[in-house]
């Protein structure tokens, strides 16, 4: 017997109207955070960066690949590890079917890591991926976005001990704790105007929750997420689950 509450159709309309006003209040919420982004100052980017493509080395205006929009996405991939980290994968598979509509609306999306091509491509071809995937291991690109950070800053803040779950990362990462932990994900927005690239906007931890479509598909199930901190970290790449 479940140990849900349960009640007549007519209760549910009742309480689902009620849910349905406060969902419209938050779709409004979200249209003004939106509005607000886009109103976010420019800052213009001075620094030169390059960038390892499949279509040779690029400079950041290049990556706009003829557009005036970027958004890149920071993908956990250092120099040390031997494939994507799982949590990235995840996201990254919703993404193949969103470029072309990106695209069409005059956007690049991109991602971008510090592992050499070679590795990033090689894993994209296990993955079954065809976005856009550049290395930024020869440029300060990962490292002045905030999304990278030298091993010898980690190092200290793992005497303590490492959390089992980053272990258990770093190791289906082949990388050591260290290793796994030089890098973070993160979604930054540029724009090109008259050949100068600016930074309009960038999301961390949580803000990039929205790369992973399958969590308001969750959020709606009768289990939601059904995550907790006692519970085994459950995400897998998806060719092993």
């Amino acid at each position: 017997m479940t140990e849900h509450k349960v009640g007549t159709r007519e209760e549910w309309e009742a309480a689902r109207n009620a849910l349905l006003e406060r969902e419209k209040e938050l779709t409004r919420r979200g249209d003004e955070l939106a509005r607000e982004r886009r109103e976010l100052p420019w800052v213009p980017i001075g620094k030169d960066y390059t960038f390892d493509t499949e279509d040779g080395t690029k400079t950041l205006a290049e990556l706009f690949d003829g557009r005036s929009q970027l958004l890149v996405y920071h993908f956990m991939f250092g120099p040390s590890y031997q494939a994507g980290c799982p949590v990235c994968s995840s996201s990254a598979d919703t993404v193949n079917g969103a470029v072309p509509h990106l695209n069409a609306r005059d956007v690049t999306m991109l991602y971008v890591s510090r592992a050499p091509l070679e590795k990033l491509q090689a894993y994209q071809r296990r993955m079954g991926w065809s976005f856009p995937w550049a290395s930024s291991n020869d440029s300060d690109f990962n490292f002045d976005f905030g999304v990278s950070a030298p091993e010898e800053q980690i190092s200290p803040l793992l005497q303590a001990g490492v959390p089992p779950v980053v272990e258990r990362l770093a190791a289906e990462c082949g990388t050591t704790a260290v290793g796994y932990l030089t890098e973070q994900q993160a979604l930054s927005a540029f724009a090109l105007s008259d050949g100068v690239v600016y930074l309009t906007y960038s999301a961390y931890a949580r803000g990039v929750e929205i790369m992973m479509g399958f969590y308001p598909l969750l959020d709606r199930a009768p289990k939601g997420r059904n995550e907790s901190d006692a519970e085994e970290f459950w995400i897998r790449r998806h060719d092993e689950y």
